[in-house]
């Protein structure tokens, strides 16, 4: 076990995928739902409807020329969410909107963000968010991500990781042993119903993609309205965060 402090897990965008042209239509397995988001730095996330891909709140913050983390998003049409989980992506979508809370911007309680996508996804089938009801301790957790560990460096592609038991569960967050590489941000955390319960939000990482340690993970059951908000986007183009009710809370 490492005694490091955990620490973000966004990777910095310094290497893109090459890009192919789709040459068969998308395959019908959930696992394709889980995609690559790239921007000032790439992450993970996953499809949770037409037009929604759920993620990492520091993946989608603004950083200064040094790479520190700002208290505000980027904008929203200078991030791609990539589709494929091969070593080549089949297609890439555009951004409209991010809805995300006043928190979290760097780790932590209000780690998450969900994107607008400016085109519905066809093929792909969403995955359910468990936003009735936090992880309970002892319960098990699985993920998948894009993230890429020195040892293992090579093509970026998705991989499953070692996930395991809840061990801790505080106000905003909840903690378990698992393998986390830089680039797993933003990655669904599931239960054994294959539900998101969270989303990877902090890590201790060494370079050693089969290494299990404490990673902690940003709770979304606490951000109904924030759901309800994305939803209200994604079906009315002709509306903006700005005219929706407040749903940016943190309390």
């Amino acid at each position: 076990m490492h005694t490091e402090a955990p620490v973000p897990a966004a990777e910095d965008d310094d290497m893109n995928r090459p890009f192919i042209a789709p040459l068969t239509i998308v395959s019908d397995l959930q696992e394709e739902s889980i995609v690559r988001i790239v921007g000032q730095v790439s992450c993970t996330g996953a499809v949770i409807g037409e037009r929604l891909v759920l993620t990492a709140h520091h993946c989608v913050a603004e950083r200064d020329p040094h790479g520190h983390v700002q208290p505000r998003d980027v904008e929203a049409k200078s991030l791609r969410v990539e589709l494929g989980g091969d070593d080549l992506p089949w297609g890439e979508v555009g951004v409209r909107a991010i809805v995300s809370p006043a928190c979290g911007y760097d780790q932590g309680a209000g780690d998450i963000a969900i994107l607008v996508l400016d085109r519905e996804l066809v093929g792909m089938p969403p995955f359910v968010t468990r936003i009735d009801g936090p992880p309970k301790v002892g319960e098990n957790v699985a993920l998948s991500g894009f993230g890429r560990c020195a040892f293992h460096a090579g093509a970026i592609h998705r991989q499953d990781r070692e996930g395991g038991l809840v061990t801790n569960l505080g106000p905003g967050v909840f903690r378990a042993d698992a393998a986390i590489c830089p680039g797993d941000s933003g990655s669904p955390v599931l239960d054994a119903r294959r539900e998101i319960v969270g989303v990877v939000s902090a890590a201790v990482m060494d370079n050693d993609a089969s290494t299990r340690d404490s990673a902690y993970f940003a709770r979304i059951d606490a951000f109904q309205q924030l759901f309800s908000a994305a939803k209200e986007l994604a079906e009315n183009d002709g509306i903006s965060p700005s005219e929706l009710p407040p749903y940016r809370s943190c309390e």
